[in-house]
């Protein structure tokens, strides 16, 4: 039995499940709340499957997995049907791109220890901090804007079948719309979570009806 260690708001947990359900994989999802008590995410007993105190984790048996992308890899090479990457090297590299322009470029400045810092540490007010979280999700938007209309985009981020690109987008997407930053400038990307709302597999992936959602 596969264990995912998830958030219901974490879009690095959202990502992880979606590819399970989109790949039909049975699992189990074990809530660990970010801000309860301090965040369960430090608690020792978690920190000692994930030293670096964040979710997901994925466990299979005797193996524990961190990382989304990675999981994500892992669950691509374990259960390659249906595939989440296309089958050639320049499509498969075209597809990473796109999820860690995601990744690596906008979750990362608008993750929760980061709000935390800004909010603790720095003294930022709300609004401060709304205008943060905007400015980081526009800027990589438009990004991925630019590389939706120049490629090989179809009714999903490439082609017509979802891929761990859409995994990776739809969560944030459900940022941005949670903390109601303007998307009329990304029609191809309004265009692709409208579609993959649609599925099954993303429905029941959203925040809302996760076991620990409030």
């Amino acid at each position: 039995m596969l264990r995912l260690y998830s958030y219901f708001r974490s879009s690095s947990s959202y990502r992880v499940r979606i590819a399970l359900n989109l790949k039909g994989v049975p699992y189990e999802v074990v809530p660990v709340h970010l801000l309860r008590d301090g965040g369960e995410q430090h608690q020792p007993r978690f920190a000692a499957s994930n030293p670096a105190e964040l979710v997901p984790v994925l466990t299979h048996g005797p193996l524990t997995l961190t990382q989304s992308l990675a999981i994500i890899e892992y669950l691509e090479e374990t259960y390659p049907t249906p595939p989440l990457l296309p089958g050639d090297a320049a499509a498969k590299a075209r597809v990473r791109a796109l999820a860690l322009d995601i990744v690596c470029e906008i979750q990362p400045l608008n993750n929760l220890r980061v709000l935390q810092y800004l909010k603790t540490q720095l003294a930022l007010d709300e609004a401060a901090r709304t205008q943060w979280s905007h400015e980081w999700m526009k800027r990589g938007f438009t990004a991925i804007e630019a590389r939706l209309s120049s490629s090989n985009a179809g009714d999903y981020c490439d082609g017509d079948g979802p891929t761990m690109a859409d995994c990776c987008l739809i969560p944030q997407v459900f940022n941005a719309l949670r903390v109601n930053c303007p998307l009329e400038s990304f029609p191809n990307i309004r265009r692709i979570y409208e579609k993959c709302m649609s599925s099954e597999a993303f429905q029941i992936a959203a925040p809302g009806r996760q076991i620990d959602a409030e």
